[in-house]
């Protein structure tokens, strides 16, 4: 007995919810995998709907479907047509022996035109609507001759309206029928195609007038149940359309049935504004439209509301049995809903991504061929040293020594006396120019009888030697400057494919946030779309009311978002609605925490007009300042050019976000390759960080610039040769912090060298920029360059140039307003 207890109380076994829910998931998968293969891979749904648009009449008596609905079959998948042809015929046969006829007689004649008129139809698409309505209408004409043997206006008529039914009704299954039978489709639905797809559907369905269950007719629970779909999915504009389209083709069906186009048509407005409580809100929609509808029917006397009711439950049981993933598939197609939304951004995010590979790929080829030409080829070793020496001196002793009538006494008996004299010959006359020292002359003339020859032998092989020597290295260089070019394009590629990948952050809350402070604060704004708040790349719009140029963005939105988010926002755009009752559309950004103001002065050598000074303030990327002087050798237009050109070219790679060190060694490559004549420039490169005003200087042969803080004055000099003077080169960057109110000063050697009868220049230079009473920047360059000139008996020695820029605060117009504050993340 206490077995049989224990027995009964202790747990049989544990129950794996998880893995019964797989295998019911599993289970549902293959029956959908089977449906799919019957109906759609097989064709057998063209046999249903052919069927049922068989059965489907306009006006009682006109049957317009058959035949486009086969012809557009036949055009699209002609292996499945007779399956559509039997079904239509099928559905005919149902209404009358005689509609079964006529629907299979003008779909073998439609064949037969098209065999015959296969041969010169260039366009088959856009001549089958013209072929169906003419069969169609010589159909319907040939067959109400045949009945009554004459005809009368009503049957013109008729002839008319199925010939126009047929033509659009051709053009609507073109587009749709793809749609139900075409399972991989993957494109997005256009709004002219879903309406097609609505048409069709509602056609289809009037295939079921007349067909009731417990007095409950099919047609009002299929139609209801489809307004209910669309309006769960699609809210409540294409759930009314839904409703009204197929509320018009069932009302053309049967006059019996016009009432329910109302009834179908709120239903549709009624779900989709409930649609936000899911599948019972749709069907509380469709509940109270049917009640309302239902009552002013019964008025009328069109039908019981009991009958109503429960044929409005029936498409709510159908409805709420229909599966999650039917609605979201669907959805998927019809713009408008989050899933369309969903679809769009998942195929922007596959094509971003696809283009941020293919960046990151050219990167890494950039990469790897950088690589490739930044291994360096390692010192010869002391087997290559000995095979080159042997190769120099059997080039020396072919041309001297082979004539020779003491070639083997030297080279037979006395090699290494002959080879160790000959190896010291070659290397004095490479180290001392061609020149021997007296002692080993006086050895090499007792040893050898043709030392003269020798000699100039030695010289001839040692100028090839030294050419090869020196081609050699300036390969070696420009693989390393190659190397270094490929790694910075690499590494501005790569930063540009992260950029890409990057996804715009959602701000809702913060959005939010922002639109109640400004509101809070007596200030109106309608929309507020936020891009980015990442520290100094701040990026706001706004919609605002029309403010009738008073500047409320500037005066007290700005400063509001400045005290907002911790930093200076400034308006950058701002477009002013053209009509009092409009909305402005502003730009907000971030402001950068510095300014630089510049001053220019320059003077050509001896008052002409060509310079071979130039000189260029370029404002770059990502919050920075350049100020550039190029010096060009010599004076005139070819000096002015080689300048100029340096600036440009540096101005371009800088643009591009490639590091300014391998920029200006591209520079440098660029000048120094591309022309032999020996044509060089100087380049005084400041680079000023406008975040934080930290500044960076590179001098590639130019003269000392000068920081003036107070009364203090800082000197920045490197020691680098002219571009284009050597092929490789280190760059040497001197690094600085600024503070607001510093003036930085540069100058060409014209103007640092300038002034006459001056020993010292630093100290002249120093001295004139602390005695200077003003820090206008324009001021200043131009009370040194007149000074310099006046140093010089007002004459112009050289080429003159000089930069001042003055470093301030960014202080907007408007203080900021005290507001609540927010967090930039979420």
């Amino acid at each position: 007995m206490e077995k049989l207890e224990r027995s009964l109380l202790e747990p049989v076994g544990e129950v794996n919810f998880q893995s019964s829910k797989r295998t019911w998931d599993s289970v549902l998968k293959k029956i959908q995998l089977k449906v799919e293969s019957f109906f759609l891979v097989k064709g057998y749904l063209l046999l249903l709907v052919g069927f049922l648009l068989g059965r489907a009449l306009i006006l009682s008596t006109l049957a317009p479907f058959s035949l486009p609905f086969f012809a557009a079959v036949f055009l699209i998948k002609r292996d499945r047509s007779p399956l559509a042809l039997v079904g239509l015929v099928a559905g005919a046969a149902t209404v009358s022996l005689k509609n079964a006829a006529f629907t299979f007689l003008v779909s073998i004649f439609f064949l037969v035109i098209y065999r015959i008129s296969e041969r010169w139809i260039k366009n088959e698409m856009r001549m089958i609507p013209f072929f169906v309505a003419i069969i169609l209408g010589t159909g319907k004409l040939a067959e109400a001759f045949i009945i009554s043997k004459q005809l009368t206006l009503y049957d013109a008529m008729m002839v008319g309206v199925q010939t126009s039914l047929s033509f659009i009704l051709t053009l609507i299954f073109l587009q749709s029928i793809p749609l139900l039978i075409l399972n991989k489709r993957r494109q997005l639905l256009k709004t002219e195609e879903i309406v097609c797809l609505i048409i069709m559907l509602a056609s289809i369905m009037t295939g079921t007038i007349g067909w009731k269950i417990y007095d409950l007719s099919v047609e009002h629970i299929m139609s209801r149940y489809l307004v209910l779909v669309f309006s769960f999915i699609a809210g409540a504009t294409v759930g009314s359309t839904v409703g009204v389209v197929t509320g018009l083709i069932f009302s053309l069906a049967s006059v019996s049935s016009f009432f329910h186009m109302s009834l179908l048509a709120f239903s549709g407005v009624l779900g989709g504004l409930l649609k936000e409580g899911k599948k019972i809100g749709v069907a509380v929609g469709l509940f109270i439209a049917t009640l309302l509808i239902g009552m002013y029917g019964q008025e009328g006397g069109s039908g019981s509301l009991t009958i109503t009711l429960l044929e409005s439950a029936a498409a709510i049981l159908l409805f709420l049995l229909t599966p999650q993933i039917f609605t979201s598939k669907l959805a998927k197609y019809i713009p408008g809903t989050p899933e369309y939304t969903s679809e769009q951004q998942k195929y922007m995010r596959k094509m971003r991504d696809v283009t941020a590979q293919r960046v990151a790929q050219f990167s890494n080829v950039f990469h790897a061929l950088s690589n490739s030409f930044s291994q360096m080829e390692t010192k010869p070793s002391d087997k290559e040293d000995e095979r080159e020496m042997d190769y120099f001196m059997s080039h020396v002793t072919e041309k001297t020594c082979n004539t020779c009538f003491k070639k083997e006494q030297c080279w037979a008996k006395n090699f290494n006396t002959t080879y160790g004299y000959l190896e010291e010959i070659i290397h004095e006359m490479d180290q001392n120019e061609g020149v021997v020292s007296p002692k080993l002359s006086r050895e090499w003339d007792k040893h050898c009888t043709r030392s003269k020859r020798v000699y100039e032998a030695v010289g001839q092989e040692l100028t090839f030697y030294q050419a090869n020597q020196k081609l050699k290295k300036q390969v070696q260089e420009s693989r390393k400057l190659v190397a270094d070019q490929l790694l910075g394009v690499s590494e501005v590629m790569d930063n540009f494919a992260k950029e890409i990948q990057r996804e715009r952050e959602n701000h809702h809350k913060q959005e939010e946030q922002i639109m109640e402070s400004i509101q809070a604060f007596g200030v109106h704004v309608e929309h507020v779309e936020i891009y980015s708040l990442e520290s100094g790349n701040v990026d706001i719009e706004m919609s605002v009311p029309f403010c009738n140029g008073h500047g409320e963005c500037e005066k007290l939105i700005a400063p509001m978002l400045s005290d907002i988010l911790g930093e200076q926002i400034i308006v950058t755009s701002e477009e002013c609605a053209a009509y009092p009752n409009g909305f402005c559309h502003v730009v907000f950004r971030s402001s950068k925490a510095y300014t630089v103001e510049t001053g220019m002065a320059h003077a050509a050598m001896d008052g002409g007009f060509v310079s071979g000074d130039s000189y260029s303030t370029m404002e770059l990327g990502l919050g920075k300042f350049a100020i550039a002087i190029s010096d060009g050798m010599g004076n005139g237009e070819r000096a002015h050019y080689e300048s100029k050109e340096t600036l440009q070219l540096l101005q371009k790679i800088l643009q591009s976000g490639i590091e300014e060190r391998v920029a200006i060694k591209s520079v440098n490559s660029i000048l120094s390759l591309r022309t032999t004549d020996e044509i060089f420039s100087t380049l005084d490169l400041a680079m000023i960080d406008l975040q934080n005003a930290s500044a960076k200087f590179l001098k590639i042969g130019s003269t000392p610039s000068f920081i003036k803080r107070g009364n203090k004055v800082i000197k920045i000099q490197a020691s680098n040769l002219p571009i284009g003077m050597l092929e490789e080169f280190e760059v040497d960057v001197v690094s600085e912090q600024l503070k607001a109110g510093d003036l930085l000063i540069m100058m060409s050697d014209g103007i640092f060298e300038g002034p006459k009868h001056v020993e010292n220049y630093d100290l002249w230079m120093k001295r004139k920029i602390q005695e200077l009473q003003t820090d206008d920047p324009q001021e200043i360059s131009d009370l040194i360059l007149e000074e310099v000139i006046r140093s010089r008996d007002n004459l112009i020695g050289d080429d003159m140039t000089i930069a001042v820029a003055k470093i301030k605060h960014n202080t907007p117009k408007w203080a900021s307003i005290p507001v609540t504050k927010i967090k930039k993340r979420a």
